[in-house]
This record gives structure tokens, C-alpha cells and sequence, in this order.
């Protein structure tokens, strides 16, 4: 049976769920948000999901809001049967969810209950998961609540970043999507309530990034590779702002240094925490380019017993 489906995304982890459900011939309208402003410039910038949608060729709309009444007229006129929403950013009210006949379906990028809310990825890794996965739900006016559809889970690397993570998530939840759609055309998935309780991945601030190095190694660089690429981990040097995009775990013992210390290792730049030891594979300066910790250490030629952070 084939269905009348229109999707509803923003982000790049919506881009192959929107090319999967492109290749069904199913799909029917794609709705996005506004052109942003962006970089130094503050060009309008459209969002990734418009330009996939014009390479597709399929109609697009921007609106401000899609629970306005010119967008649920236009629904109204779509007949639709599904309403596909990934990575879109913008809750749905009542009136929304309630215009398609099978109802509206979201791809989440968690295993719900857990890691309810807009940054599930960065939360995993900052929380030290091993492992995580997608999620395919009916909506409901909730964050994140509605009964499940599908599952399936992914490991997580020891030093994945949440883009590298999100790009693989992308890609399951693409695969997830097509079969969510099968399954509700054929009426062979049986949706099932998620437990009432569950956890929270807020979305992210540039604040929250600054990098403790009280913490054990472990969490520090979780907290690297869960802020990577946005809005990355932080310390200072100096008096200014370093940027922390790659990182290891080195030693998990306790130190003798003061938390922060840049250890005496010729060609690794390594620091001292609450707990052991991380390496910084890759560091920016505030106003440079990135660059590795051994040019780190061969640019700043940090003293003995100097310390980030301070």
C-alpha cells in the first residue's frame, strides 16, 4: 500500500531520512525551516534540508511556524496519510499531529526513554554511554513520549565524536524510517508505550563547554568529543581561550600534579587531571587555525609546571 507522506526536518541528520523516504516515492512535501543568518557576514544561510529537497526536486515550504493556519490549510489539502519529522526543531501542537491518518512520526536519535530532548547524541557521550541508537515513535504532544515504533542500537567508539556518531546515527535512521513506513502501511507495527520516566539531553550552550580539570580523565574527554563539533570543549593558556577538539585517556591513576598541569612529555601534550592523564591529539588557540599538540607545545614552549585552565 503506498502512502501520501510529507517530511519535516532542518538539520543534517535529517538529510538521509529525507533522500530514503525520497527513493519510496511516497513523499509528497518537505517542510523546513527559515534561511538563517549565518557566519561572519550573517548571510541568510538555508538550512541542509532545503538544499537536499531542491536537488530532489520535491516542493518545500519555510514556514515561521507550522502549527500556523495557513500551514495546517495546506496539510488539510495534502490528504496525507503520514508526517515524517526528523532533526526539524519546532514542537507540534495538537492540531498537527492529529491531520495525518496514521499520524506523525519521529526519528530520534537515542534508545527513548532515554535522552529525551534536542541534543541526545552530545549527552550520550558526555555521559560516558557505550552504547546508544535510533528511535522511531509515534508523536504526541509530549518531548519525546510517544509510543515507539522501532529500535535499534549502535556502539559507541571510545573516541567518537558527536559528529562522527550523529553521521552514523543519520545513516541507521534513514534505514529505520523506511522500514517504519512499510511496517504502518502494511499494519503490521504495534506501537508500544514508553515507560514514563526517562532522561533529559537538554540542548547545548557555548557556556556549558568549559573543560574542568578536576574531572577524572575519562569525563574530560568524553566532554572533548561530546562537544565536538559544536560548541566545542574549552580551556585557557595564557590568559586565552584553547579549543579542544580531539582527545585520549592516557592514564586513569591519580596524580600528584595539580589539575590542568601540562606534563613534561616531549611531542604529546598531555594534562594532569582530578584522575589521570589526557592527551590532547588536537588543539585552536584562540585566532589560530587547529593545529596538533605536538605543534602546540613546539609554537608555546609551555614551562615547567604551567597549567590550562587557570
Amino acid at each position: 500500500m503506498s502512502l501520501r507522506v510529507a517530511f519535516a526536518g532542518t538539520g543534517t541528520f535529517a538529510v538521509p531520512c529525507l533522500q530514503a523516504l525520497a527513493e519510496t516515492g511516497q513523499l509528497v512535501l518537505v517542510i523546513t525551516q527559515p534561511d538563517r543568518p549565518a557566519g561572519r557576514g550573517l548571510k541568510p544561510t538555508p538550512p541542509p534540508v532545503k538544499e537536499a529537497a531542491q536537488k530532489l526536486g520535491f516542493p518545500l515550504i519555510q514556514p515561521r511556524s507550522i502549527n500556523s493556519p495557513e500551514v495546517l490549510d495546506q496539510l488539510r489539502g495534502l490528504e496525507l496519510d503520514l508526517l515524517v519529522v526528523a532533526a526539524y526543531g519546532q514542537l507540534l501542537k495538537r492540531e498537527v499531529l492529529g491531520l495525518p491518518r496514521l499520524g506523525c512520526v519521529n526519528v530520534h536519535a537515542s534508545l527513548l526513554p532515554k535522552y529525551r530532548g534536542a541534543a541526545p547524541v552530545a549527552w550520550a557521550i558526555l555521559n560516558g554511554e557505550e552504547v546508544t541508537g535510533v528511535t522511531t515513535f509515534l508523536m504526541d504532544e509530549g518531548m519525546d513520549t510517544g509510543p515507539i515504533l522501532l529500535q535499534r542500537e549502535v556502539e559507541i567508539g571510545p573516541e567518537e565524536t558527536r559528529g562522527e556518531l550523529e553521521a552514523r546515527l543519520a545513516q541507521v535512521g534513514a534505514e529505520l524510517i523506511v522500514e517504519t513506513v512499510a511496517g504502518l502501511a502494511a499494519g503490521t507495527l504495534q506501537p508500544r508505550p514508553q515507560p514514563v520516566e526517562g532522561t533529559l539531553a537538554p540542548r547545548l550552550k557555548k557556556e556549558q563547554s568549559r573543560t574542568d580539570w578536576c574531572w577524572p580523565a575519562g569525563k574530560v574527554h568524553n566532554w572533548v568529543r561530546g562537544m565536538n563539533p559544536w560548541p566545542a570543549a574549552f580551556t585557557s593558556f595564557r590568559g586565552r581561550l584553547v579549543k579542544l577538539h580531539r582527545s585520549r585517556v592516557v592514564d586513569s591513576t591519580p596524580q600528584d600534579l595539580p589539575p590542568g598541569t601540562i606534563l613534561p612529555d616531549k611531542g604529546a601534550l598531555r594534562v594532569a587531571c582530578g584522575e589521570g592523564v589526557v592527551e590532547l591529539l588536537e588543539v585552536q588557540p584562540e585566532g589560530k587555525r587547529r593545529m596538533s599538540g605536538r605543534d602546540f607545545l613546539n609554537g608555546y614552549r609551555p614551562r615547567s609546571g604551567e597549567r590550562l585552565g587557570t
